[in-house]
C-alpha cells in the first residue's frame, strides 16, 4: 500500500507544480490583453500574434490546471448533497465518480482527440493568419496533456478514497480543519 501512497503523492505533487506554474499565465494574459488594447485604441496598431497568444494562454491555462483543480476538490459539482455527507460517503462518491464518470470521459476525450491532434501534427498546423502563431498543433496537443493530467489525478483521488474507506487516511477536510 505504501507504493500506492507514493504514487498518489507523486501525482499530487505533479499537478500541484503544474497548476502553480501555469496559473502565472493568468497574469501574463491580462498584461498582454492590456497591451493589445493600448496598442489598438491609443496607437492604432494591431498585432495578430499577440491576440492569438491570448487564446493560446487561455487554452493552456484552463486545460492544464484541471488536474490541479481536482486535486484541490474545486471542480464544479452538485455540492448540495456532497458537503453534508460523511467522510466515508464522500470517499464512495469520489471512488465511483472516478471509475464511472471521470475515467470514461477522459478515455473518450483522448480517443476522439488523438486523431485530431495527430492530423494537426502531420501538417504542423499553424495560424490561418500569416503573422499569427504557427503552432496550432502545439495548442491542440494540450488536449492530450489535459486528459493525462486529469486521469492521473483521478488515480490519486481513487487511491485516497480507498485509503479513507480502509481507515488508513483521514479525509482532507478532517485532516486540516483550518484550511
Amino acid at each position: 500500500m505504501t507504493a500506492l501512497v507514493r504514487i498518489a503523492g507523486l501525482i499530487d505533487a505533479l499537478n500541484e507544480r503544474v497548476g502553480r506554474t501555469v496559473s502565472w499565465l493568468a497574469i501574463l494574459m491580462v498584461l498582454v490583453q492590456f497591451v493589445v488594447v493600448l496598442q489598438r485604441y491609443v496607437f492604432g496598431i494591431g498585432s495578430i500574434w499577440m491576440q492569438e497568444s491570448i487564446v493560446y494562454m487561455h487554452g493552456v491555462l484552463f486545460m492544464l490546471v484541471a488536474g490541479y483543480t481536482l486535486l484541490h476538490n474545486a471542480h464544479v459539482r452538485v455540492d448540495v448533497l456532497y458537503r453534508t455527507m460523511s467522510p466515508r460517503a464522500k470517499a464512495w462518491v469520489d471512488l465511483l465518480g472516478t471509475l464511472l464518470l471521470l475515467w470514461p470521459v477522459c478515455f473518450l476525450i483522448f480517443y476522439v482527440s488523438f486523431p485530431y491532434v495527430e492530423a494537426s501534427w502531420s501538417v504542423r498546423e499553424g495560424s490561418r493568419e500569416t503573422s499569427g502563431i504557427q503552432g496550432v498543433y502545439l495548442l491542440k496537443s494540450v488536449i492530450l496533456v489535459f486528459v493525462v493530467l486529469l486521469a492521473l489525478q483521478g488515480l490519486s483521488t481513487l487511491i485516497h478514497a480507498l485509503r479513507v474507506l480502509s481507515g488508513a487516511e483521514m479525509p482532507p477536510e478532517e485532516a486540516s480543519p483550518l484550511l
